[in-house]
């Protein structure tokens, strides 16, 4: 009897560890799942990719390096890349990084580098300057949004002309018809007060800065590849919105991320708004911070 039940649970413990956990899947726009050479080969075709991620995930961080890659041989190096983690008044250091005028020590003294940067950005940009590719510093400068946040948009017209180089031009249009910009305000619920606007206003400042960034970089016969948190191209909004609003015929892709408790990573059942690719991985992946 005790050799039947060490045997029972001999097969029991195969059974459970034998399986496949998997650490990603890819859905497309339908819910099928979609394997990541396919992907590769579909997303070549497209003018601009909108890489989403959560920004402390592993193996997101992962998958974007491996996608440059793969998207560079495919496109026979014809990519430009761009990220919302650098802002547009260090484009001029970057540039200097990638042209190997720069040490990385000085790099980092130089520039508003994010606390994550060596272990999650740094391949892509690293990337780069291997291949000799242009990397775009999309975003505005984080201090701008903030006296945004603070006292609105107008207050952006007291900056100097420099400044004004830095970021979207003025006016820029500020929408509740944004997808995603709705859900903010529900989210701040009271809290926010009467300012509320102003916080969307700040995230827009910055969705509509990386979008005009894209499109001043932007050259036809090249794929431009941008990475940026999920929130800003989640359900076609942020970034998406604005490149679409400036540039209808633009061909663009958006590759949304999701987190799932259930190890086989099925897609959302509630509030799933897929768009062209749709990645989910495990809530408990290796975190980088």
């Amino acid at each position: 009897m005790k050799k039947l039940i060490a045997f029972l649970c001999f097969l029991s413990t195969t059974f459970v560890f034998g399986q496949d956990l998997p650490a990603y899947k890819f859905y497309n726009q339908k819910g099928k799942e979609v394997k990541f050479s396919k992907m590769v080969n579909e997303l070549s075709q497209y003018d601009i990719v909108l890489f989403g991620e959560h920004h402390n995930n592993s193996i997101n961080h992962w998958l974007q390096l491996q996608l440059t890659k793969e998207l560079y041989k495919k496109t026979n190096g014809k990519l430009i890349l761009g990220a919302e983690m650098f802002e547009r008044d260090n484009q001029s250091q970057l540039n200097k990084y990638i042209a190997g005028e720069l040490d990385e020590k000085v790099l980092k003294d130089s520039m508003r580098l994010w606390n994550n940067f060596t272990t999650d950005y740094k391949p892509l940009v690293d990337f780069a300057k291997t291949h000799k590719l242009e990397f775009i510093a999309t975003n505005i400068p984080r201090r701008y949004a903030s006296i945004v946040a603070k006292k609105g948009l107008d207050s952006l017209n007291t900056v100097t002309q420099k400044e004004k180089a830095w970021m979207m031009k003025l006016p820029v249009e500020v929408t509740l018809d944004t997808p995603g910009y709705p859900e903010m305000m529900e989210m701040m619920g009271d809290h926010a007060g009467p300012n509320a606007m102003n916080f969307v206003a700040a995230q827009a400042v910055k969705d509509a800065t990386m979008a005009e960034s894209i499109l001043n970089a932007y050259q036809s016969g090249k794929l431009f590849l941008h990475y940026h948190g999920d929130y800003h191209s989640k359900e076609y909004g942020g970034i998406y919105w604005y490149l679409k609003k400036a540039n209808p015929k633009l061909k663009i892709a958006v590759i949304s991320v999701f987190e799932s408790e259930n190890p086989n990573l099925p897609t959302p059942k509630e509030n799933y708004k897929p768009t062209e690719y749709n990645l989910v991985f495990p809530a408990d992946m290796t975190k980088t911070y």
